[in-house]
């Protein structure tokens, strides 16, 4: 598949699960034996109004058991919302974006402080039209602590920020830079309101249009990835250190079966090895899950054949303290996507594959599993922005599933 039309691939899966869903109701109202199964269960359903519609996002666990995310879409003005999941299942809706300068359609998720305040970012709105980074107080005042003007700072933000214990915020921009690069950025955003952009993508070797989000290590440098640039075009792997100097860990060549494209960004274990998904490549084209090591050997764990196994996974991974690594499809499986679970023999186990079917919620997007640490059963949390019993429109699911 060309790589332009990958990328249309991408954003045409929101929502792209309606026509399904309507197809299925015209047969009758289906129930998937798999949403019955007790290892996997639908604990919300989005009605596309009000309470917001297709979640693209993954979500934040509190100590108190809430669920906080994001809706890419719905809401009063139809822009999106964030929410609140109470362990009962009510749900509310902490902000309704109208569209405008407030920001709208975010397709990250958001994270918490302390005082519990949210903070994420939109991928569209603002005064200029390129995004916003965003506060949510717990009082549901909204304050938008930079508008992104697709120049020098970057625009379009798909990820959503990471925060380090000063208050300060990092995230990335798919496209926008340095002299109008538009190539993506890198960028910390201080806790008193100064905007740096730390690195512009240039578009060559160094990467171009960072799609995830980031992590940081103890010494402040910040890991992350490209979906295309590198030497042949197919992403890179990279390190931004604190003086915003940025090194390729690992160019991405699709073709020798080490994978490529990847949308998600990666996580690292307590000896330095990073780990992450590639929406494409790998043996059968379907992408991969591929661990680097600190010397940068790249090892691909896994290769979706695009069968029951799964698809194109556009989200990033979760680690147990075993070494299991857990993620979603957004395609295979049953064609909507699968839960898989890959233990560090590189055996890979489905834990769940979404029907499509209205109770059973499909293709799963860009949101990162979370578990549930307290529960003591070792359930994961997660997303779909398609799917749910929606009086037969398909608008998006939060599901939990056994581990």
């Amino acid at each position: 598949m060309p790589k332009s039309k990958k990328r249309d691939l991408q954003a045409g899966l929101i929502g792209a699960a309606l026509p399904v869903a309507t197809v299925l109701l015209a047969v009758g109202n289906v129930p998937s034996a798999l949403a019955r199964d007790h290892k996997y269960e639908v604990v919300y359903n989005f009605q596309g109004g009000s309470d917001g519609a297709n979640p693209v996002a993954g979500l934040i666990k509190d100590k108190a058991g809430n669920l906080y995310g994001t809706t890419s879409q719905g809401g009063a003005s139809g822009h999106g919302t964030v929410f609140k999941l109470a362990p009962d299942g009510s749900k509310t809706v902490l902000y309704s974006f109208a569209g405008g300068s407030d920001g709208a359609n975010p397709y990250a998720g958001v994270i918490q402080d302390n005082a519990g305040n949210l903070y994420g970012t939109t991928y569209g709105g603002g005064t200029a039209g390129y995004g916003t980074v965003f506060k949510l107080a717990p009082n549901g005042t909204e304050t938008v602590l930079h508008t992104f003007t697709n120049v020098n700072d970057g625009g379009l933000p798909y990820a959503s920020v990471l925060r380090d214990k000063a208050g300060n915020l990092y995230g990335t921009t798919y496209q926008g830079g340095a002299n109008g690069s538009g190539f993506g950025t890198v960028f910390k955003l201080a806790k008193n309101g100064s905007f740096m952009t730390l690195y512009a993508f240039t578009g060559g070797s160094d990467g171009k249009n960072p799609d995830g989000g980031l992590i940081r290590d103890s010494a402040g440098n910040l890991y992350g990835t490209t979906i295309h640039g590198g030497g042949f075009s197919s992403g890179v792997v990279f390190k931004v250190a604190p003086d915003g100097a940025e090194t390729v860990l690992y160019t991405f060549t699709e073709n020798a079966g080490d994978g490529g494209l990847p949308i998600a960004g990666v996580i690292m274990d307590k000896a330095g090895n990073l780990y992450g998904t590639t929406a494409y490549g790998g043996t059968s084209e379907n992408g991969t899950v591929f661990k680097l090591a600190p010397d940068g050997t790249e090892t691909v764990l896994y290769s979706f054949a695009g069968g029951t196994d799964g698809s194109l996974p556009y989200a990033g991974l979760m680690m147990d303290g075993a070494g299991n690594l857990f993620g979603t499809t957004t395609a295979g499986g049953a064609n909507f996507g699968v839960v898989f679970k890959l233990a560090p023999n590189g055996k890979e186990t489905v834990l769940h594959t979404f029907g499509g079917y209205p109770v059973d919620g499909s293709t799963p997007l860009y949101g990162s599993l979370i578990k549930d640490a307290d529960d003591g059963v070792g359930y994961l949390f997660g997303t779909t922005q398609g799917g749910g019993t929606d009086n037969g429109i398909a608008k998006g699911t939060i599901f939990k599933v056994h581990k």
